[in-house]
């Protein structure tokens, strides 16, 4: 897959618990997002959900991005949007 490519990632995410008092029924879940492929290496991708559509100009500006970085091991499926 290239870089900056819309995907769709379908994944196991890992669940958190606290006090419960069986653990018996928790296990990671399946989700799915949707973003650009912001970087791939053999252990993970990186996803952005957002970003600026134009440059910003100004000194005290920052080019900010928000995302998710997925383990390749936790990747069900993944696939270019067309």
């Amino acid at each position: 897959m290239t870089e900056g490519h819309l995907v769709i990632v379908r994944y196991y995410d890992h669940v958190l618990f606290k006090d419960t008092l069986s653990s018996n029924a928790l296990r990671p879940v399946v989700r799915e997002t949707v973003g650009w492929l912001d970087y791939e290496n053999t252990e993970y991708i990186r996803l952005v959900w957002e970003r600026y559509a134009e440059p910003i100009i100004g000194e005290e500006s920052q080019f900010r991005t928000t995302g998710l970085a997925i383990r390749k091991s936790d990747i069900i499926e993944l696939r270019r949007v067309r």
